[in-house]
């Protein structure tokens, strides 16, 4: 059996990791094209996909705002406004997802890491009452990959384990911290089949949903390995 470590991090990723993001934005799509029309709706969506590629993280409300600069009278907005603000985000935790961070928290402490905006992001931790089961224990940064040093200031830790969708991010996390990080790689959401990901580096381990991460054990999350040896890696989705 392996040693768990003196102190490892759980670092969870929120959209399309424990919150089904791809559902609340086909919730927001829907409501937009009645709110205020499919053309104008799809014109929101090219700002946002704009805005995605030059921060390369979803900002709903600064898109928002760049549609008000080219509609400003358009009152309607409002409507779209108060549909993000009050939108139900407990009900889009992926089934399972609760049970997993209760579940490693024997090993560890289950912080959560995640990108986005300033205003937006924090609301929905909030909201969806991630904030509440993480006991307050969250990172939101713009570029989370670029961040090590600071998540190590924040979170000491002898071991991290990070859990993510997007398997660039925990690519390029691997690269930083090495044998000291296990990765899981959540397939869910539209990234787990973004062409993008067939050049990459397998993870160390593979999940078809969050809510498989329970069978887990410490032989799987805190493997005697090689520490050169960055190959071996465990796909429970195949």
């Amino acid at each position: 059996m392996p040693e768990i470590p003196e102190r490892t991090v759980f670092l969870f990723d929120v959209d399309n990791t424990l919150l089904d993001h791809d559902r609340v934005t086909a919730d927001l799509r829907k409501h937009l094209n009645t709110a205020v029309g499919i053309e104008r709706a799809q014109r929101y969506w090219e700002l946002f996909e704009a805005i995605r590629t030059e921060l390369g993280y979803a900002d709903y409300l600064g898109a928002l705002q760049r549609y008000r600069i080219e509609y400003p009278h358009d009152p309607r907005l409002l409507a779209v406004s108060y549909f993000l603000i009050k939108y139900p985000f407990a009900n889009r935790l992926f089934p399972g997802s609760l049970d997993a961070v209760q579940h490693v928290s024997q090993f560890g402490l289950p912080v959560i890491l995640t990108d986005g905006d300033v205003v937006f992001q924090p609301q929905k931790v909030y909201r969806s009452g991630l904030f509440e089961i993480f006991q307050g224990n969250v990172l939101i940064y713009i570029h989370k990959e670029f961040e090590i040093e600071n998540i190590e200031d924040r979170y000491p830790a002898k071991h991290y384990v990070v859990v993510d969708d997007k398997l660039r991010i925990l690519n390029a996390i691997k690269q930083r911290w090495g044998h000291r990080v296990t990765t899981i790689f959540v397939r869910q959401g539209h990234y787990a089949t973004d062409a993008a990901i067939a050049g990459l580096s397998a993870a160390d381990i593979t999940l078809n949903r969050i809510g498989e991460l329970p069978t887990l054990t410490a032989e799987h999350l805190f493997p005697r390995h090689n520490h050169d040896d960055q190959s071996s890696s465990y796909d429970i989705s195949s």
